[in-house]
C-alpha cells in the first residue's frame, strides 16, 4: 500500500463526477453522444441500451474487449434513473491493469478511502460515492439519487412487512 504523506492528504481533491467525458447527472442522449466520441468504451449504438425493470430505468452496456481490444476498459455499465445517469460501472481489462495500481493512484489522488475491506475501497463526498471493487471495477454513484432510492426501498420494505404481518395474523 502506498505511504501517505500527512500534508498531502489534508486537502484531498473533490471526487470526480464521472469518467472521461461521461458525468453523473447526464441524460441518456448526452451519454450516448459522449460514448460515440470515445472509442475505448466500445459503444455499439442503441443496441447497447436496454430498459431495466422498474419505473424510468435505462441501462447502457458497452463491451470494449470486442470493439476496441487495446482499451484499458472491459465492460462498462451506465445506469439511469428518471433519465439521469446515476451509476457508472467500469470493469477494467485485467490483462492490462491491476487492482493495486488503480488503488495506489486513487490513494495518491484522493487520500485514504472512507471505508476499506477486502472486497472494496470506497471514497465519498457530498455528491459522489466512488468505489474500487475486486477484482477490478471502478464505480461512480450519484450519492443523492442512491440515498433517495435506498430510502424509497426501505419505505416499500416496511409496507411489505406490514402487509405480510397482516396476512399472517389473518391465518
Amino acid at each position: 500500500m502506498a505511504a501517505l504523506s500527512g500534508a498531502a492528504r489534508i486537502y484531498a481533491q473533490t471526487l470526480p463526477q464521472g469518467f472521461r467525458g461521461v458525468r453523473l447527472g447526464m441524460t441518456v442522449d448526452e451519454v450516448k453522444e459522449e460514448l460515440k466520441k470515445d472509442p475505448p468504451y466500445g459503444y455499439n449504438g442503441d443496441r447497447d441500451v436496454s430498459l431495466l425493470p422498474g419505473e424510468n430505468r435505462v441501462l447502457i452496456e458497452t463491451d470494449s474487449s470486442r470493439i476496441f481490444p487495446g482499451s484499458f476498459l472491459d465492460r462498462c455499465y451506465f445506469q439511469f434513473y428518471q433519465d439521469k445517469l446515476y451509476i457508472i460501472t467500469i470493469n477494467m481489462n485485467r490483462s492490462k491493469m491491476d487492482y493495486h495500481s488503480v488503488f495506489s493512484a486513487l490513494l495518491d489522488k484522493y487520500g485514504n478511502p472512507d471505508s476499506l475491506n477486502p472486497r472494496k475501497s470506497e471514497w465519498q463526498d457530498d455528491a459522489v460515492i466512488m468505489a474500487l471493487e475486486r477484482p477490478l471495477t471502478l464505480k461512480y454513484t450519484d450519492r443523492a439519487v442512491f440515498e433517495k432510492l435506498m430510502e424509497e426501498s426501505m419505505v416499500q420494505k416496511s409496507a411489505d412487512e406490514l402487509t405480510r404481518e397482516s396476512f399472517l395474523e389473518g391465518l
